[in-house]
């Protein structure tokens, strides 16, 4: 009995090992490469602020359904210093994800509170615009 196990426990061995290393190719697996999409950021105000010297501290984000592709703040300013429509703060961002994508302004005005303004980019929609006239 020993002499019959012996040799098969390196057959054994192998097949076991073929079996546990079998790849799957099947198409589920295949990811197909993303295409670019443009996201233009842009802010400016239509209103005068010029009295007011609260901070306000602006980021801009991008998500899909399941993760966040770009999350940045910009540099701290005062409320009288957005510019208005004809000198426009324009952030242009690249993202590879053929997704619905959720784009969107957040900001905080210090001691008063924190609020946004979210679109969306439809998949396929290569270029999208977030328009945003602060008020």
């Amino acid at each position: 009995m020993k002499k019959f196990i012996i040799p098969i426990c390196p057959i054994l061995l192998a097949v076991l090992t073929g079996i546990s290393c079998k790849k799957d190719y099947s198409s589920h697996d295949v990811t197909k490469s993303a295409t670019s999409r443009k996201i233009r950021f842009q802010l400016y105000t239509n209103q005068d602020f010029s009295s007011n010297s609260s901070m306000i501290n602006f980021s801009i984000l991008i998500r899909n359904a399941r993760k966040t592709l770009l999350d940045s703040a910009l540099a701290p300013m005062q409320i009288k210093d957005i510019p208005d429509a004809t000198h426009k703060i324009v952030i242009e961002k690249t993202v590879s994800d053929d997704s619905d994508l959720a784009a969107s302004f957040r900001y905080e005005i210090q001691n008063v509170g924190i609020s946004w303004y979210i679109d969306t980019s439809k998949a396929g929609n290569q270029v999208k615009v977030i328009d945003y006239a602060f008020q």
